[in-house]
């Protein structure tokens, strides 16, 4: 019986690092969960390796044949983006253990779609200061920065992850991720503990 392992944190706390390296990691042989997104590609992305893109129109057609898990929708500066889980097939809990990058509210309506026993939450934290400083580098080398969007992300993460939020959401244990390796062995054990 496969499990969920839902990796989550504030922007720019290194979910994309942690990701990669538990995809990679042999034991529990992880399979991709590759969210859908309308928002505009980024340089360097591929379709169906970091989300499947598409348009509002497709999203509209896969709410209509009832296929999304979850759903989240910004008004950012350069207009409604939407990020969501789709039902297509490709996620199969009797055989696998998937590993997926999300929200917390995310987290909750998967966890309320599989059932909670079978999602497994992995929440990140890290200093403020260290965010921003790494969102600014990143936003910095893409070939159309959009600085405003990355402040509005930054300043939505504050609600987003909520103390009142994660209670909320029945999260009881997060891991700092200001030494890379000491948060990575964190993660696997505690994921070895849990699956």
């Amino acid at each position: 019986m496969g499990k969920m392992v839902y990796l989550m944190g504030r922007s720019s706390s290194g979910k994309d690092t942690i990701y990669k390296k538990l995809l990679a990691w042999e034991e529990f042989k992880f399979r991709k969960v590759v969210l859908y997104t309308t928002r505009p590609i980024r340089a360097g992305e591929v379709e169906g390796k970091e989300y499947h893109f598409t348009d509002e129109a497709g999203y509209r057609e896969l709410e209509a044949q009832g296929r999304i898990i979850e759903a989240r929708a910004y008004h950012t500066y350069h207009g409604l983006w939407r990020y969501f889980t789709v039902d297509d097939g490709d996620i199969d809990l009797m055989q696998n253990h998937y590993l997926i990058i999300g929200t917390i509210e995310s987290y909750v309506k998967t966890a309320e779609y599989f059932g909670t026993d079978k999602v497994l939450a992995i929440l990140l934290t890290l200093d403020d200061g260290v965010r921003l400083k790494r969102a600014l580098e990143r936003e910095m080398m893409q070939e159309s920065p959009k600085y405003e969007e990355m402040c509005r992300r930054f300043l939505a993460d504050a609600e987003d992850f909520s103390e009142e939020k994660i209670k909320a959401a029945g999260i009881t244990r997060t891991f700092a991720n200001d030494h890379l390796n000491k948060c990575l062995m964190e993660i696997k054990e505690y994921i070895r503990s849990s699956l």
